[in-house]
């Protein structure tokens, strides 16, 4: 199967979610990152912060809240039991905090295939932000391989 770079430059429909102080704090928890700031609104406030800052990698999580995150995939053919994960970029530009409403809005960066064609790579795009300002930008590589192609 050979993904057609024409689809580069594409985007998926935006879509908003919350960040919610409960997940914000089991994350933080989840993830080894103990320092007062990301669970106790009063630390947070004594650091600065209007409200618990959202982890740097929580974002990643909030973007799996997209409501037909696998559409995308679906859309170009691909069967989902082919893919692996094959790497994550951050680019931060603002803090963002719990009580913010987050919009994403993924675009398709790349396209190009490894291993005479074995396995094909989509890096993707994701911009954040928080009413039209930017918040970061998430960079994913998704590895697809092909079934037919020699083990």
């Amino acid at each position: 199967m050979a993904i057609d770079p024409a689809v580069i430059g594409t985007s998926t429909p935006s879509f908003s979610t919350g960040a919610e102080r409960g997940r914000l704090r089991f994350f933080a928890q989840a993830t080894g990152q103990n320092e007062a700031v990301y669970t106790d609104v009063e630390a947070a406030g004594a650091a600065g912060h209007p409200d618990l800052p959202v982890p740097p990698t929580f974002l990643f999580c909030l973007e799996m809240d997209h409501p037909d995150r696998g559409r995308f995939l679906t859309d170009l053919g691909v069967d989902v039991r082919t893919i692996l994960h094959g790497g994550q970029e951050f680019a931060f530009h603002a803090q963002a905090y719990a009580g913010d409403t987050l919009t994403f809005r993924t675009e398709v960066k790349d396209v190009y295939v490894k291993k005479g064609g074995a396995l094909e790579f989509i890096v993707r795009d994701t911009h954040v932000t928080r009413d039209g300002e930017p918040i970061a930008t998430l960079t994913s590589t998704i590895v697809v391989r092909d079934p037919k192609a020699a083990k």
